[in-house]
């Protein structure tokens, strides 16, 4: 909230020192890829007896129906954007899935028996369902509030 006696001058000041505030910590709080292929190779190292590597790792944004994806032949990583500003034991465990992902294919016992060896990978996947659910609420509340507007012409 910005205080009433402030100026317009003031305000306007405030907001822009605010908002530099806000974007130096989120930059802060994300991950570059360079970041996430070091932070991959920690989880390797510790969850899978560094057996996983990665040839790559990075964000994209163009994954909205999945937290990431692998692809095993050329052992490339990939995070959705929307796990950017999540808490890290989330992205570590989706790392920690990919990379599992480039050992086996599938989500079979043995793949689990993996994943599981991350300690808070059950939090973690609670997390996401989490947010997988209020992100669906919030799309079914717009359409139905888009479906009651009138018609313009």
């Amino acid at each position: 909230m910005i205080p009433a006696r402030l100026s317009q001058a003031e305000e306007r000041q405030w907001v822009a020192t605010m908002v530099d505030r806000i974007a130096t910590s989120e930059r802060r709080r994300r991950l570059d890829d360079a970041d996430l292929a070091a932070r991959a190779q920690a989880l390797s190292e510790r969850y899978l007896d560094g057996l996983a590597a990665a040839s790559s790792v990075r964000w994209v944004t163009n994954q909205n129906a999945r937290w990431g994806s692998c692809t095993p032949v050329d052992g490339s990583i990939r995070l959705s954007t929307r796990l950017q500003g999540l808490p890290s034991y989330v992205i570590d465990y989706v790392l920690l899935h990919e990379l599992t992902h480039l050992l086996i294919q599938g989500h079979g016992e043995e793949f689990w028996t993996w994943v599981h060896r991350y300690d808070r990978s059950e939090r973690a996947r609670g997390f996401l369902d989490g947010v997988a659910a209020a992100t669906r609420r919030n799309e079914i509340e717009k359409a139905a509030n888009h479906a009651a507007e009138p018609a313009t012409e």
